[in-house]
């Protein structure tokens, strides 16, 4: 942290970005569907993996089907109907409107053969066995995995029969002002709208009263003329701070040898805001660790990220590849100044690898993936990873429905190889 951290300004404004980006990202995608014609309380639905023409977040995943609503409880209670999914692998994670993850409904909690559940915002009477909301504003995003394009009509129907259900009109849309990369001006006014529209929790005082000297609060009050030219610029410089810091995975991944694997509160942050916010940087809406373990390669000397034009290879050993109780797979991203990630766009259209790629074993039962710009061509083109021939590159493993050994740190992944 710079100098002037021991500035109260520069310090406000450095903690009050970092507190408030996924508050303003989620305002913003929700208003982005709302401009689009998604309104509230409904689902949109994927019908197609993403894909490096598709993607609209950071490090999306090619595994699953996406299901996306925002749910509007001011008006009272809403229920959510979640089909009958058998032995299909399907999860719906609810996030409060600053990403905390408060419950996620599918295979490994409510079980395979679905259901209906009532979900309560924060200011309403709960039914029985209700799902309490933090915020009026909720973030429901499924997950439904299929096993290859014959699959698609079948997953197709169970998305359908993913409903939501209101009695109440929900508020009209709401534009987000801004979005995390404007100026500090246009931010904060962002920010103390949606604190405003959705109040933090009681647990959150104390940051708030660090915020204080800036004007931001549930109540509002922030009024952005009011700093004279020699505040802003230190308003200014605490901003752009916060911003860098959170262009690194450090404050997101525990590094261990060469791989970095996620903070066991992925997903409920409690009042790690630094975490939830690099979180949000890097994979806006990752699973708690229970539902899906994250790992990202090392990189290069412990820098998390690989050169493009290099070229590696991950092996596993006879029955060490991820112990799962779902499905893994291994994804290749490149990297952006700004610490995002996006799919390596290639003539291949592959942009992961998994248990579900009909990858080729060794004839000792092992496995090897091959990393490279160039197909490395025989056998093992079907193991090949492309990556880029320039800049960066990020690797992330994905491991739904990881075993306790995983969790725990008792399984370890094998290291990547450069070669």
């Amino acid at each position: 942290m710079p100098a002037e951290a021991q500035d109260p300004l520069f310090q406000a404004a450095f903690d009050a970005f970092v507190y408030c980006m996924p508050l303003v990202d989620v305002a913003a995608l929700n208003a982005r569907a709302a401009a689009n014609g998604r309104g509230a309380n409904a689902f949109r639905h994927a019908r197609a993996l993403s894909n490096a023409r598709t993607q609209q977040v950071t490090a999306p995943n090619n595994d699953t089907l996406s299901s996306s609503a925002f749910i509007d409880l001011a008006g009272g209670p809403v229920q959510i109907e979640l089909p009958a999914t058998g032995a299909r692998y399907f999860s719906l994670q609810l996030m409060d409107a600053y990403t905390n993850t408060f419950a996620v409904l599918g295979t490994r909690t409510t079980g395979p053969h679905g259901g209906v559940f009532t979900l309560v915002g924060p200011e309403h009477a709960a039914p029985p066995r209700a799902i309490r909301a933090p915020t009026p504003l909720v973030w429901a995003l499924g997950r439904m995995l299929i096993d290859g394009p014959d699959d698609l009509p079948a997953a197709h129907e169970l998305q359908d029969r993913l409903k939501l259900r209101s009695t109440a009109a929900p508020r009209p849309a709401r534009p987000a002002a801004s979005s995390k990369a404007a100026d500090w001006r246009t931010f904060f006014l962002s920010a103390q709208e949606h604190l405003r529209l959705n109040p933090p929790p009681a647990t959150d005082q104390a940051v708030l009263e660090r915020l204080a000297i800036l004007g931001l609060s549930p109540r509002g009050g922030f009024d952005p003329s009011r700093f004279d030219d020699k505040a802003a610029a230190r308003i200014a410089a605490g901003v752009e701070a916060a911003r860098k810091s959170l262009q690194t995975p450090d404050a997101t991944f525990r590094l261990v040898g060469d791989w970095a694997y996620q903070s066991a509160q992925i997903g409920n942050y409690g009042q790690d805001y630094a975490l939830r916010a690099s979180t949000a940087q890097w994979g806006i809406a990752a699973l708690p660790p229970q539902e899906t373990l994250y790992a990202r390669g090392a990189g290069e000397g412990g820098s998390y990220f690989y050169p493009g034009g290099a070229s590696y290879s991950l092996r596993f050993a006879p029955g060490q590849t991820p112990p799962v109780g779902a499905f893994w797979s291994l994804t290749l991203y490149e990297a952006a100044a700004d610490g995002s990630v996006r799919y390596f766009d290639n003539p291949a259209d592959r942009y992961s690898l998994g248990d579900r790629s009909g990858l080729r074993r060794n004839p000792d039962g092992g496995l090897d993936i091959w990393i490279s710009p160039n197909d490395p061509g025989g056998a093992r083109t079907a193991n090949w990873l492309p990556a880029p021939a320039a800049g960066r590159f990020v690797l992330l493993l994905r491991a739904y429905l990881p075993s306790r050994a995983m969790v725990d740190g008792t399984y370890v992944l094998p290291p990547i190889q450069r070669h």
